[in-house]
């Protein structure tokens, strides 16, 4: 599936090629704390499928809890995430955020990871009155 996606500032452009079957959601307390939310979604593109169309994304390498360096992308203007990779290996999958997917609607997650973090309430949001708008 090819996907387009975008920083909220529009700086970051760009277009990948994805399997929407490798669409995983991620409850580990580094996505929520880099995400500033309860849980990650991500989408894996092989490093050769993804093209930055524009803008140059800033990188922030943190160590993992297994001691893997992992290459944050995000917009150096507005912050958004893009993507997170190997640090040292340029061939590596890239994990796309998929909250910064023009066609996110159609990458629904097949998966989860890090469940034993999971904020107990999730499950639960469905069951909270809502409003189409705020």
């Amino acid at each position: 599936m090819n996907i387009h996606g975008a920083c909220h500032c529009g700086y970051i452009t760009f277009e990948a090629e994805v399997d929407p079957a490798r669409v995983a959601i991620c409850h580990c307390s580094d996505c929520q704390t880099l995400s500033g939310a309860p849980f990650r979604a991500s989408v894996v593109a092989e490093a050769g499928a993804f093209k930055l169309l524009s803008g140059e994304p800033a990188i922030y390498v943190k160590t993992a809890e297994s001691g893997n360096k992992r290459a944050q992308a995000f917009c150096p203007r507005c912050g958004s995430p893009i993507y997170a990779t190997a640090a040292d290996n340029p061939n590596a999958p890239l994990n796309i955020r998929v909250g910064v997917v023009r066609e996110r609607e159609e990458l629904v997650p097949k998966r989860q990871i890090w469940t034993s973090a999971q904020q107990s309430w999730v499950g639960s949001v469905s069951s909270l009155p809502g409003v189409p708008g705020q």
